[in-house]
């Protein structure tokens, strides 16, 4: 989705509450296909078609409001606020320079160790090569090119030469012999026995990279759609190697390799010849002669590594860097839309202050239609910055410094793409939420606020919060169903008749022009919040009569929860926080301790811990289980070629850990 991708603003550029121009933004919306919804209140496209390209659509979109522009009143500014197209082409940029940097890195050692222009570009040619057939495969398959395919790529950069270098340098080593020989053969003769040698060799490494990548394909959800086209990629770019070094390699190096003047030189280059020194003397003769040590120093590292895995940090995601930033407040529900509006005034002011802070815009409040309302209480800012020295973890805090001089208000900073993975994994604009779930709103919020305030005290834990949810003023009607059946009144049709009175009904429509209205029939507003008139309303009886709503119910005015939220048909309360300057794993695993200590929940009330780590753990169990079968087919797929387990098992371990 875009969302906010421009806000018309009169008057204002760079802050304010955005008040858009409702014709001049529908009327993109009239000259573009692919956009889904134009928000004409708040001024901005929100969501593009599914299957549209994201970066050409965004660039209509300019193009048309470019158009637009000239027509606008000279208090009405166009600027952009949020567009998802800078993150993309930001990130493929950023990918397409690490697959070039690879590219020449691949380059430089190939030529260092063969020391030989011919061999060195009979070997790069399976790097295009690969990778148009790649793209090919993704024009068929109907997969984009994205950050994530790209990536796929760029890991494979140096694999897909793997197979090509093997086969060029056994090819280049048997024509040199064969120069050597008393009695040459032909030279294809030579070129196609050359390849059969290794061609085993080849098909097996490249299955094992294959089995390794397929685990990715087992996640589900967003991880699933994050990582398998990477698998996608690596794996076709490994085919597609493969074949190139069984057609195109042996037919280059048949036109390229015989004539070659290094022929008559029987030597390896300088620097292999250095290496193969190094190793004979420092390394393979002291391993021959005392190989327990080599051994028993091999395993210490493994026990190691795995002794280190429980100290590292883990994370569902790497941290995005969107270049934009979402600022969420939270006023106290009940909180007019004027003092929303005055404290959100007052955070864009503030904001502002920080020097990276390029422009903002803010929502007060979300319509009831909207796919995520919102009371006026609450507040989305979006930020957009300015290149600048610090690092963005500095800034975010800065934010969270300027904001936090507002009282009476709980916030929420992140980003627009991160805010909705969150929400998508557990509906919660936030890195974690503790969920605790039970019968009793009372002591629903007891519960949170002990949470909290066991929380409080964790390093890198902020944006702490509790849902809100509080008692707000209420007026409750109780049927009292022997008054209501005396008059032959049933609880369901008096509800029925107190829904027209005081919800409203649609009983028509009117046709005005080419726009059609509801009409909507119900008791105006100074009646709908006054007891004393919702008291004296005349409820019809079924022999004809009429009869006060007192006379059969009870009107009173009470306390109430702003809201009632079900997760699983069951009462819950949301504890919501982000993580900054730490791990998640490590976090998440001291918040749960630390509640394990501090809360006890009592009779049928528990906590549920969602969010990104919950899908972390998740992936990391099923990867786990998958490694383990991979492992097996690896093992299993070179026995099938050595028929040696002494062979296969440290083999198949070094190769499958190297490529994990």
């Amino acid at each position: 989705s875009i969302a906010n991708l421009f806000n018309l603003t009169p008057g204002v550029e760079g802050g304010g509450a955005p008040r858009g121009n409702g014709l001049k933004v529908g009327s993109v919306e009239m000259l573009l296909d692919g956009i889904s919804v134009v928000d004409r209140f708040g001024g901005g496209v929100q969501r593009v078609q599914p299957g549209v390209d994201t970066v050409t659509l965004t660039r209509k979109v300019e193009a048309a409001l470019a158009d637009i522009g000239k027509t606008l009143p000279p208090d009405v500014k166009i600027f952009e606020l949020f567009k998802q197209a800078n993150f993309i082409e930001a990130a493929i940029q950023n990918v397409e320079e690490a697959i070039r940097d690879g590219a020449i890195m691949v380059v430089i050692v190939l030529f260092l160790f063969l020391l030989n222009f011919r061999t060195t570009a009979i070997t790069l040619t399976a790097i295009p090569l690969s990778f148009v057939v790649t793209g090919l495969y993704f024009k068929f398959a109907g997969i984009s090119i994205n950050t994530m395919t790209l990536g796929g790529l760029a890991v494979a950069i140096g694999m897909v030469v793997d197979d090509a270098i093997v086969d060029v340098e056994n090819v280049y080593r048997r024509l040199r012999e064969n120069r050597h020989a008393a009695s040459p053969r032909p030279v294809l003769r030579v070129i196609a026995d050359a390849s059969s040698e290794v061609r085993n060799s080849i098909l097996y490494a490249t299955l094992v990279i294959i089995l390794v990548f397929i685990p990715l394909f087992a996640l589900g959800g967003i991880e699933g759609r994050l990582f398998a086209p990477i698998g996608v990629a690596t794996i076709v770019a490994m085919i597609a190697s493969f074949i190139v070094s069984l057609t195109v390699i042996p037919a280059l190096s048949s036109y390229l390799l015989p004539q070659m003047k290094s022929m008559g030189d029987e030597k390896d280059g300088w620097l292999v010849r250095l290496l193969k020194g190094f190793d004979l003397r420092f390394i393979l003769r002291p391993s021959m002669r005392h190989p327990w040590v080599v051994i028993v120093l091999a395993a210490l590292l493994v026990a190691g590594s795995f002794a280190l895995y429980p100290r590292m940090g883990k994370l569902f995601l790497p941290d995005f860097n969107e270049g934009t930033s979402t600022v969420n407040l939270l006023s106290a529900p009940g909180t007019s839309l004027a003092e929303s509006n005055r404290i959100g005034t007052i955070a864009e002011k503030l904001l502002l202050g920080v020097p990276e802070v390029l422009s903002t815009g803010r929502r007060t409040g979300r319509a009831e239609l909207d796919e995520h309302a919102e009371g006026v209480h609450y507040t989305e800012i979006d930020v957009d910055f300015r290149k600048s020295a610090r690092s963005r973890r500095e800034i975010l805090d800065d934010i969270r410094r300027q904001i936090g001089q507002i009282p009476g208000i709980v916030m929420n900073v992140g980003q627009p793409i991160s805010h909705r993975l969150d929400h998508l994994l557990s509906g919660v604009r936030a890195q974690i939420a503790v969920k605790i779930f039970g019968p009793d709103l009372d002591q629903l919020r007891l519960f949170a606020a002990q949470a909290e305030a066991a929380m409080q005290g964790i390093p890198g834990l902020v944006d702490l919060q509790i849902e809100k949810q509080v008692l707000i003023d209420q007026l409750k009607i109780t049927v009292n169903r022997e008054k209501a059946a005396a008059y032959g009144l049933g609880a369901g049709e008096l509800n029925d008749q107190l829904e027209i009175a005081l919800n409203g009904r649609i009983v028509a429509q009117v046709l005005e022009g080419q726009r059609t209205y509801n009409l909507i029939v119900r008791l105006n507003e100074a009646a709908r919040t006054n007891p004393a008139v919702i008291r004296d309303i005349l409820i019809d009886t079924p022999v004809g009569g009429k009869v006060p709503l007192a006379l059969v119910a009870e009107v009173r005015e009470s306390k109430g929860p702003n809201i009632i939220n079900r997760e699983d048909v069951q009462r819950r309360i949301v504890v919501s926080a982000n993580v900054s300057g730490r791990d998640l794993g490590s976090v998440v695993a001291e918040m749960q301790k630390t509640l394990g200590q501090k809360v006890h929940l009592t009779g049928t009330y528990f906590i549920s811990y969602e969010g990104q780590f919950q899908s972390q753990q998740e992936a990391t169990r099923i990867i786990a289980v998958l490694a383990v079968f991979t492992f097996a087919m690896v093992f299993l797929l070179l026995y099938s070629h050595f028929r040696s387990a002494v062979i296969v098992a440290p083999e198949g371990y070094l190769l499958t850990n190297h490529h994990v």
